[in-house]
């Protein structure tokens, strides 16, 4: 039962108990008046009944003669015309009350709905940016609840201020990643040029040349790991603007530039798959998904399956599954944690750097899409990708 269906109950029953009550009450009051001043006094006036003329009539029940109604018949009247009015009385205010009540109900509905308004924009506003993919960049967005200062207005007041502080901080983590990832690019390419010139000098010891080719290895993952780094804190960022893109042509071009040899046996089925978003990070967002169907995989027959296609409601939808070691489902949520790999470790010589389905669920959210994880029965994964569709206009700024 909703708040408003709750107030509106307590509302019409406090309103039938007060109506009850002094229904109650009055007609008390009424009966004791009533009862308080008896009979007596009509009997006393009876007098007017000869003074009006009306004193010959015909005997019958309660009359005497000529005199008029006796005492008895005039109580008698008196007290069943007071019940009469009693009873009529109580039977037309419980209706009224009744009526009345029904429409203190329906009004005190309408009350409660405008009281509550506020509290339904507070939570429309929370439930809006909690179910958006894209949550931690949606903290921009604020109540702005205007109207006089009362206990809902200064809710709304802090629940803006703790969207200020979130989004503060999640702004200064993202600012905090970029700078440290283009501060650690710069002595990571100055140490590969040192350790390269120091392996290929001529009169470099065997012993040099093997620990400079170890040190060039560790070297490059930790470049990919920035780079990672750096296109992580990139996708997070809201899309400055948006071009026509299709998904088709995308897989196309990733798949004959750098899977072709990659020995794994890459099958492309594409559609067109039209969408808006940014050119580069798509492309990135194809290549991790390839990356990680190659890398992660079986030794022989091995396969990588990617197709694109429109969906029913038109949008845009990348579909790749790879051959692989058998997921466990309860694992496939963390896999979308940075620095997460299916066996828990975390190895130096490890070849990814566990930053690949992270990388792409943060382009996905940013182009307002959903990523989804299937683990295949015989081993490896089936990851799904929709996007937002779009219609290509010819002239389109960024064409």
């Amino acid at each position: 039962m909703t708040l408003r269906t709750r107030l509106t109950l307590v509302y019409g029953t406090l309103f039938l108990v007060a109506g009850v009550g002094m229904l109650a009450v009055t007609w008390a009051l009424v009966q004791q008046r009533f009862l308080a001043d008896g009979s007596g006094p009509i009997v006393q006036q009876a007098g007017w009944l000869e003074a009006d003329g009306r004193s010959e009539v015909s005997e019958g029940p309660g009359w005497s003669g000529t005199a008029g109604p006796t005492e008895d018949y005039v109580i008698q009247v008196v007290d069943a015309a007071r019940d009469d009015a009693l009873g009529t009385f109580l039977t037309q205010g419980a209706l009224a009350v009744v009526l009345v009540g029904g429409l203190a109900v329906g009004i005190g509905w309408l009350v409660a709905g405008r009281m509550l308004h506020p509290l339904a924009t507070i939570t429309a506003t929370a439930r809006r940016i909690a179910d958006a993919p894209d949550a931690d960049r949606r903290m921009h967005e604020r109540i702005g609840l205007e109207g006089p200062r009362d206990e809902i207005t200064e809710l709304a007041n802090t629940f803006d201020g703790m969207l200020a502080r979130l989004d503060t901080s999640f702004d200064a983590q993202r600012r905090f990643i970029a700078n440290a990832s283009h501060e650690l690019r710069t002595p990571l390419t100055l140490n590969r040029a040192l350790l390269e010139v120091s392996t290929h000098r001529p009169d470099a010891s065997a012993d040099v040349r093997l620990l400079g080719d170890a040190l060039l290895v560790i070297n490059a993952r930790h470049e990919r790991l920035i780079d990672g780094l750096l296109l992580l804190a990139r996708s997070e960022r809201e899309l400055p603007e948006r071009r026509f893109v299709d998904l088709a042509d995308v897989v196309e071009h990733v798949r004959d530039g750098e899977f072709a040899d990659s020995g794994i046996d890459v099958q492309v089925v594409v559609d067109e798959a039209p969408t808006a978003g940014d050119p580069v990070l798509l492309e990135h967002l194809v290549r991790n998904l390839l990356e990680n169907g190659v890398r992660h995989n079986i030794a022989e027959g091995g396969w990588v399956h990617v197709e694109t296609r429109t969906d029913a409601d038109g949008r845009a939808v990348l579909e790749v599954s790879n051959t692989g070691p058998v997921v466990p489902p309860y694992e496939l949520r963390s896999l979308f944690e940075p620095f997460h790999r299916l066996d828990g470790e975390r190895m130096a010589d490890a070849p990814s750097v566990g930053l690949g389905l992270s990388i792409v669920r943060s382009i996905v959210q940013a182009h307002d899409g959903t990523v989804e994880l299937a683990a295949r029965p015989d081993g490896g994964l089936v990851v799904t990708v929709v996007l937002p569709g779009e219609q290509y206009e010819p002239g389109r700024s960024g064409e």
